[in-house]
């Protein structure tokens, strides 16, 4: 391993010397096109740009030597993962047949010709299939660094679901939409994210319990906020509120989907970015919580109701629809929207790092983490998103609850924030946390279990 590793760093070091033309230990952009032109290297519009992005870490407009070789053996290893993943039979060569059924794993017809068309174009010994020296000589200098085969391992779960925010999968292949899995998947989702909320309610319960009523004067552990609750509806009142949760998994799943997937092909194709899937995931998040506010608003009213004071989810509606008007189904709608932005983007930097992090580390056969790693993955990034959001929350929950409180002041969210600063501190932000966070693990576990359950009853393949 070690002479490999020493010969690589030799040829790099010849490949560096040839390209820095200028002699002064740095390859600029205009240095690697001509380079590695001169060299037989054949690329296309913007692509030495790419590549010299990619490495100039210190963004000093030249690679040095050790931002070169790092570049490459980076991207090496990348190589080599998708060359064993395009190797079905793994003897260590590619055909034009592995080529096929490659493209047909992600939903695309090749015809024989076009399959020999890709191989010849590869192929440099004229034997009509491509060793590892082959494809590493063609795609060297390529700079596509996140090819499909990697990418589809790391879809984020649709088995994630922390109780507030139902994850969707990132884009389906052309494959899973014609054969219906897509919406197998989400069904599967769906009834996992249902068992899932039900299963932790009672904690979830609580967290609402404790984010309105807790206070430094009222502090609320969560013996005595379970207590509270068995004392005044019985061991059935832990799971007020539940209902409403789980029917609104339905529609906030199928329109954080469309929403999704309508973003992605207003692109018309291409390499999709971290900060577009960002954007597609926001929108998608917004437009969902939009049509489902109303809902948002009752399931917080019927969680913290008293015995008797609504008879179930339509009576809550009309009570609050009587008494305070179509606008009281938007209370907290702003701080609930502000959220989705700080939620969206650290789940997304957190888990785009761990996922990094993993293949740079471990990959070494093959691109897929299993299910344990891309549960961990999904659970810490999703738990960092909660983190950074939570002070939101809080705030659109107390103003969701303000109108059912007796001598609740209605105050904008801007005063909400001051009072409670004023009078709790920043961590007043943060009350109900510990029920929220100990929901997490169950939450996802239940999930799990219960989507491995229903995919194989659904009869999609692992």
């Amino acid at each position: 391993m070690k002479n490999g590793s020493e010969d690589n760093t030799k040829t790099f070091a010849d490949l560096f010397e040839k390209l820095d033309a200028n002699k002064d230990g740095k390859v600029d952009v205009s240095e690697l096109k001509t380079g590695l032109a001169a060299m037989g290297f054949s690329m296309g519009k913007g692509e030495a740009q790419k590549i010299f992005a990619s490495g100039d870490t210190d963004k000093d407009e030249g690679l040095d030597f050790e931002e070169f070789s790092k570049y490459l053996k980076e991207h090496e290893k990348k190589l080599r993962l998708t060359f064993k993943s395009l190797d079905k039979n793994q003897d260590g060569r590619i055909d034009a047949r592995e080529i096929q059924q490659s493209f047909k794993d992600l939903g695309l017809n090749l015809t024989d010709r076009d399959a020999e068309k890709i191989l010849h174009s590869i192929d440099a010994d004229g034997t009509m299939t491509v060793d590892w020296n082959e494809w590493r000589e063609h795609f060297l200098f390529n700079p596509a660094d996140d090819l499909q085969e990697i990418i589809r391992y790391w879809k984020h779960s649709t088995v994630l679901d922390i109780g507030d925010s139902l994850t969707i999968p990132d884009e389906f292949t052309e494959e899973e939409k014609t054969t219906g899995i897509w919406w197998k998947q989400l069904v599967a989702g769906g009834m996992a994210g249902a068992v899932s909320r039900t299963g932790t309610a009672p904690l979830d319960r609580m967290k609402v319990f404790m984010q309105v009523h807790s206070s430094k004067s009222n502090k609320i552990s969560l013996v005595d906020g379970f207590k509270q609750m068995i004392k005044e509806g019985g061991v059935a009142s832990l799971w007020r509120g539940n209902g409403v949760n789980v029917i609104k998994i339905a529609p906030e799943t199928a329109i954080k989907f469309m929403a999704y997937e309508q973003k992605l092909l207003a692109k018309d194709g291409g390499k999709i970015q971290s900060h577009e899937r960002f954007m597609a995931g926001s929108l998608a998040g917004a437009t969902a919580q939009t049509a489902i506010y109303p809902m948002e608003v009752m399931k917080t009213r019927l969680t913290l109701r008293k015995t008797g004071q609504y008879s179930g989810m339509f009576d809550c509606a009309k009570k609050i629809l009587k008494k305070e008007g179509v606008k009281a189904f938007y209370k907290g709608y702003v701080p609930n929207i502000l959220g989705i932005i700080p939620y969206a983007g650290i789940d997304l930097a957190v888990y785009e790092t761990l996922k990094n992090a993993w293949l740079s580390r471990y990959a070494k056969d093959t691109a897929n983490p299993g299910i344990l790693v891309l549960l961990g993955c999904g659970t810490i990034s999703s738990t960092c998103g909660q983190l950074a959001s939570y002070p939101l929350a809080l705030v659109r929950t107390r103003m969701q609850a303000q109108a059912s409180m007796e001598g609740s002041e209605q105050v904008s969210m801007s005063k909400l924030v001051k009072k409670i600063m004023q009078k709790e501190g920043f961590f007043g932000l943060y009350r109900g946390i510990l029920p929220n966070f100990m929901k997490v693990i169950p939450a996802v576990s239940i999930s799990y279990v219960v989507y491995e359950y229903m995919r194989s009853g659904l009869g999609i393949s692992k």
